[in-house]
């Protein structure tokens, strides 16, 4: 994903291990389900499942039982800490609102990463990226229809944006059952970005595929 800004000290900061591992676990037992393939928000063709157990990195034997989604947010509101101090000196800054929306959204809290990243949008409109991201965390946290707004109006700004044109078939697709609308989607996304690299072009020429053989599961 392009950089969006700098960002603090105290975000650069790692977690610490124990969180890393159980992040990471979730990771893999979700598929991966949140990415950034088009240098921006991408979402999966199926929303994230709820999952209670998994494997950390290095461990054998018996899974370990993942956190909930309580805990994940635990984790996160002391992770966000010392961004919400920056913000409460500088509540405009958009940067800041970003970073704190990722938090939210890789622990799977979408509406209060949509929160964040709404706000960001409303300080900087012309913000795609923070568009694109708030409308995965809506699709994620069941408002297709404002997951669907947020994403056109991000190509109002830019029209062959690849990734909004990404998630709107998505979400048409999965979210409306819209399988016409998914095509013409992808097909804008492919004539607008012909220079696209090799690898996504053909993950978007089988969702096509996909789409045309039936209704979205």
């Amino acid at each position: 994903m392009a950089n969006e800004g700098v960002e603090s000290d105290s975000y650069r900061k790692e977690w610490d291990s124990k969180q890393v591992y159980i992040l990471a676990g979730i990771c893999l037992v979700l598929g991966t389900a949140l990415g950034y393939l088009f240098r921006g928000s991408e979402i999966s063709t199926n929303p994230p499942p709820a999952s209670s157990q998994s494997q950390t990195p290095g461990q054998t034997g018996m899974p370990q039982q993942m956190p909930s989604l309580d805990q994940l947010k635990q984790m996160a509101d002391k992770r966000a800490e010392p961004l919400l101090a920056q913000l409460q000196k500088d509540p405009n800054n958009a940067d800041v609102l970003k970073q704190l929306a990722r938090i939210y959204e890789a622990t799977h809290q979408f509406k209060q990463a949509s929160d964040y990243y709404r706000k960001a949008a409303e300080i900087n409109p012309k913000d795609v990226a923070a568009r694109t991201s708030m409308a995965s965390c809506l699709y994620y946290s069941g408002d297709v229809d404002g997951a669907l707004a947020q994403l056109q109006q991000a190509l109002k700004v830019d029209p062959k944006d690849a990734n909004s044109l990404f998630n709107l078939g998505i979400i048409r697709w999965k979210g409306k059952n819209d399988t016409q609308g998914a095509l013409q989607a992808w097909d804008q996304l492919l004539k607008s970005n012909p220079n696209l690299e090799s690898s996504k072009k053909a993950q978007v020429e089988k969702l096509i595929a996909e789409a045309k053989q039936g209704p979205a599961s």
